[in-house]
């Protein structure tokens, strides 16, 4: 049985091609990352926001678990290989431009965030009396 073929992506040629085409050709800014949000598959609910480099990417979708760049350690991040708390990839969408990525996961083990919690999203940004306030969501 022979090994997969390596994944590789398309050269961004046209505006149409990479608003049209079906060849994916990402985009990725002057650090060579990209953001990826991933959702809860089921619900949609926001889980996290992290970036991706051409590797990690290349990695997300040889595996079919979330692979990420870490900014902070600078180094790739397979979410969930030492926690447990891995993401199953159930689809990855990009947008018009293909520079950003929302990730629909199934999410594995006690949480998404290092917190322990279901999701990295769990304060509510608000404006009070001039003041910008977090409060938790329900």
């Amino acid at each position: 049985m022979s090994a997969p073929a390596p994944i590789s992506f398309a050269p961004r040629e046209s505006k149409h091609e990479i608003e049209e085409g079906t060849l994916f050709a990402p985009k990725f800014d002057e650090h060579g990352l990209m953001p990826a949000m991933a959702v809860d598959a089921e619900s949609g609910a926001p889980l996290m926001l992290a970036y991706m480099n051409e590797q990690s990417l290349k990695m997300t979708l040889e595996l079919g678990q979330a692979v990420y760049w870490s900014r902070s350690r600078n180094q790739i991040w397979h979410k969930g290989a030492t926690s447990g708390e891995f993401q199953e990839i159930v689809e990855i969408r990009t947008d018009c431009d293909q520079d950003a990525l929302v990730l629909r996961v199934k999410q594995h083990g006690g949480g998404c965030c290092h917190t322990k919690r279901s999701t990295c999203f769990y304060r509510v940004v608000k404006a009070a009396d001039g003041e910008a306030l977090l409060e938790p969501t329900a």
